[in-house]
């Protein structure tokens, strides 16, 4: 017996349960019942006991064997195979997979190389990146070799990664920071200004190099006490020898484009800068019959002002009212803190009981107090062995306060190539460079704290960092929607009445942040809360009776399929 659909014109299909017997020698067939009025389920089931097979009660004989986090990986790594980064680095394919994963891996999951051996091996897998690769069994001593791998190739890379997005361009973002080791072993590893607020530890120092709209390029490590300047002269080899840039210009902190380091190793190079002026250099320009007067910001808020001290270049000069009430408010909560642990120091001169008494011991005490906020010179002292008293020196705060909110970039490129508004809104392009710093350093990328010792170790897991980065910047980009990032920086820009005035946000970002909603009703992430979203969508092995086992993809929610849909990906695509 069997069970049949029998197509009518006009009208819904006959469902029949037929037999077949032999004749004379010819098969023919009869029909039993006529099942059309049978619900469709109750007919499979039928079909089902014709066929033989075995029936359980419903959900019985279903078996997810192993479930794992799969949705944070389609997402990533989707958007590193769009990128190429599967075909950056050379090799065996085993090699590139591998490099591919730490680099995926590090985005999703950042943890010591160790543990993302145990995360991508099939047996002790955490999320689904390893079975999607086809990686099986995986040990920390491939990882570690795909790492030198990765970071033997560092050169290559990055000027392949040069030639997709700063050709043609002018200007390039350069920023340094730092961060701690653990060990000793490390030959890069010394004491230096520490940005972490670590200085008992070993550090080293990474500069980044990235293209004007903030996408990092290159990555190069220092040992941990190299000032900020020295750094420059690799980075002008780098896009000068190896990226073959010839018309480029460099946009740095006024910490790292130094008068010295322009005279000895821009202007040799031909590469053209935009930094800023130091404070003692703003007083010089200030100075009675100078070029920078305060009359210059009657009417408007930035003016361009030549001066003899800095020949053939253009001096941008400008003044943030709303930067000069916040420099006047810091200004005044140091002196008021310094005054109340300056007037504890009088008290213990005064006191009658084991008062402190010599002018060497008191001076020690007040120095220590005048060099934490760096207002020494505001403050006037008279210091003997018996006695210490002190006032505010109104003649150098006012001083100071004149010029509060007024900074000064210099550039040398010419005027017909960047109006000064466009010289000032390239120099705050550095806040990108600071967002790479902080996903790199914090809960994105977690850089730090670095445990490994050999030299070429370091340098490639800081590489590796980069690349992670890398990608979650164009992630960023087609994110941004669902995330608190601002996704009409058009908009935004429209409000902007001047390049000096404090950026604005657009009015949907606004909306965004007040109500933690998009306009569709979705909540809103940042990037790690979203990674986090996209991970509870499991990838699930499943075993239906004494059947093999097969995936299924748990069905995406309603943000988690809005994030593919930004992203142009389909979740089953790598299943």
């Amino acid at each position: 017996m069997y069970v049949v659909t029998i197509p009518n014109r006009a009208s819904p299909p006959a469902v029949l349960l037929r037999e077949s017997f032999r004749e004379g020698g010819r098969i023919k067939n009869r029909t039993l019942a006529n099942l059309s009025q049978w619900p469709r389920d109750k007919v499979e089931a039928l079909r089902a006991v014709l066929r033989g097979d075995k029936l359980v009660p419903a959900g019985e004989g279903l078996e997810i064997v192993r479930a794992l986090p799969y949705g944070h990986v389609a997402a990533a790594l989707g958007t590193a195979r769009r990128l190429g980064l599967d075909r950056l680095a050379s090799g065996a394919q085993r090699q590139r997979d591998l490099i591919l994963a730490l680099i995926v891996a590090r985005l999703i999951e950042p943890c010591a190389k160790l543990a993302t051996a145990r995360a991508l091996d099939a047996a002790t897998a955490s999320t689904a990146l390893g079975e999607v690769l086809g990686l099986g069994s995986v040990t920390a001593n491939e990882i570690y070799a795909a790492l030198d791998r990765l970071g033997a190739q560092q050169e290559k890379i990055e000027k392949k990664l040069a030639k997709r997005h700063l050709e043609g361009t002018t200007l390039v973002l350069y920023d340094v920071t730092s961060t701690y080791l653990e060990g000793r072993a490390c030959p890069l590893a010394r004491h230096g200004y520490s940005r972490d607020g670590k200085p008992m530890k070993p550090q080293i120092v990474f500069g980044v190099i990235c293209s004007k709209e903030g996408c990092p390029i290159a990555v190069e490590v220092f040992p941990g006490n190299t000032g900020d300047p020295s750094t420059l002269a690799s980075q002008i080899d780098k896009l000068k020898r190896r990226f073959g840039l010839s018309r480029i210009a460099i946009v740095a902190d006024r910490g790292l484009i130094t008068k010295a380091r322009i005279e000895d190793e821009l202007e040799p190079a031909g590469l053209d800068f935009i930094t800023a002026l130091r404070a003692p250099a703003i007083r010089a320009l200030a100075e009675e019959g100078g070029p920078l007067q305060l009359s210059l910001f009657d009417t408007r808020d930035l003016a361009e002002i030549e001066s003899p001290d800095y020949p053939g270049e253009r001096l941008i000069v400008c003044r943030n009212p709303m930067l000069a009430e916040e420099r006047a408010r810091k200004r005044n909560e140091l002196l008021e803190a310094t005054e109340r642990d300056l007037a504890r120091i009088q008290e213990r001169v005064r006191r009658k009981r084991n008062p402190l008494r010599g002018e060497a011991a008191i001076g020690e005490a007040v120095g220590a107090v005048l060099n934490r906020r760096k207002v020494k010179k505001h403050f006037q002292r008279t210091i003997t062995d018996t006695e210490f008293s002190f006032t505010r020196d109104e003649a150098t705060i006012d001083a100071e306060a004149r010029l509060d909110g007024i900074y000064v970039l210099r550039t040398g490129l010419p005027k017909a190539e960047l109006d000064p508004g466009a010289v000032v809104l390239a120099y705050k392009g550095l806040a990108r460079v600071e967002q790479a710093f902080r996903s790199l350093k914090t809960v994105d990328i977690e850089v730090r704290p670095v445990f490994h010792y050999a030299e070429e170790r370091v340098r490639a897991h800081v590489f590796l960092c980069m690349l992670a980065y890398y990608l979650e910047w164009h992630m960023r980009q087609k994110l941004a929607p669902i995330l608190f990032d601002d996704h009409e920086p058009a908009a935004a820009k429209a409000q902007r009445t001047s390049p000096v005035a404090k950026a604005h946000v657009s009015p949907a970002a606004r909306r965004k942040a007040g109500s933690k909603r998009t306009d569709d009703g979705l909540p809103v992430h940042s990037f790690r809360s979203l990674i986090a979203d996209l991970a509870t969508l499991t990838r699930n092995q499943v075993r239906l009776g004494s059947a093999s086992t097969f995936h299924m993809l748990a069905t995406p929610t309603q943000t988690q399929q809005r994030a593919f849909d930004l992203l142009g990906l389909r979740p089953l695509a790598s299943l």
